[in-house]
């Protein structure tokens, strides 16, 4: 029944992309500010209580649901699953975040190009020439892939739905709250720290699939030298496997608030560009479909042993 529900998630998710209206993401956001507003304080115990205010609830729902439906019907605690998994992935919606970018790069339009990948990067893109939104956007597919698609199959696998909707919902928080700014330095320490834990297997199993996938000794070269230099100890990973992988060169300085930061280099060999976009979607579509295939076969062996 995992299989089953596993692969009619990713299906679901292939048939529909992100829903339009009424994203649970959009509402749990609102939520979010909504305890921010009321709980924040510059101290890490209170960023505790409001993360543990805003994931444990819905998790333990989500859970309880699935052992009720679980219970009454295993096809109806699959369907579940199912809807649960799909909304938690977001395959579809890299490539379609992704695409307008290669086309506009193609067309030579570089302002809608900088326009799209605005849509998927915080940095600032009004500065950016061609090669720096091709990495942009190159780095976005490599590091979703994970966030956005890994990491939800992995905690599926590991804890069903519950597993699941925490591993997304502490992602989420991680996107709101775990910056280093006056505000969130010590009231998002427990987001940022909490998706750091929950992203280290996930990241380096993601940064394994690159590697299979592409050209694997560079990915691996790259994995190596490059990913202890990166600030995330799991976009690191990621991006420099992601990188060698597709033998692409991404990092450098990136223009944040105003000024150019410092980046380390990642990857090797050419410059980025529309079709580095595209195949940076290809390499995670094709890690998708490796991933189900193995955890297919694994079901399968568990069971014939």
């Amino acid at each position: 029944m995992l299989v089953l529900s596993l692969f009619a998630g990713v299906m679901l998710d292939a048939a529909f992309g992100e829903p339009r209206r009424a994203h649970p993401l959009v509402g749990f956001g609102r939520l979010v500010r909504a305890i921010e507003n009321a709980g924040h304080a510059d101290g890490r115990l209170r960023g505790v209580l409001a993360w543990s205010l805003a994931v444990a609830p819905i998790v333990a729902a989500t859970a309880y649901l699935q052992l009720i439906l679980m219970a009454r019907s295993p096809w109806a605690g699959s369907a579940f699953g199912a809807v649960v998994l799909y909304l938690c992935i977001g395959l579809r919606s890299l490539d379609e975040h992704a695409v307008p970018v290669a086309c506009a790069l193609r067309d030579g339009d570089l302002q809608a190009a900088r326009d799209a990948v605005a849509r998927i990067v915080s940095r600032d893109t009004a500065v950016l020439d061609a090669e720096r939104v091709a990495a942009a956007a190159t780095e976005s597919v490599l590091e979703n892939g994970n966030d956005a698609v890994f990491g939800a199959l992995f905690w599926y696998v590991a804890l069903g739905p519950a597993g699941a909707v925490g591993y997304r919902l502490a992602n989420t928080l991680d996107a709101m709250w775990g910056y280093r700014t006056p505000r969130y330095e010590r009231f998002g320490w427990a987001a940022a720290r909490i998706d750091d834990v929950l992203n280290w297997l996930p990241a380096r199993l993601t940064a394994l699939t690159y590697a299979v996938l592409g050209d694997t000794a560079a990915a691996w070269r790259c994995w190596r030298a490059q990913a202890p230099q990166w600030d995330s100890p799991n976009a690191g990973p990621v991006m420099a496997a992601g990188a060698g992988a597709l033998r692409v060169r991404l990092g450098g300085a990136a223009p944040y608030h105003g000024r150019w930061e410092p980046r380390p280099e990642l990857g090797e060999g050419a410059a980025p560009d529309a079709e580095s976009i595209e195949r940076a979607q290809r390499l995670v579509g094709r890690g998708a479909m490796l991933w189900l295939a193995t955890i297919a076969f694994g079901a399968w062996l568990w069971r014939a042993l």
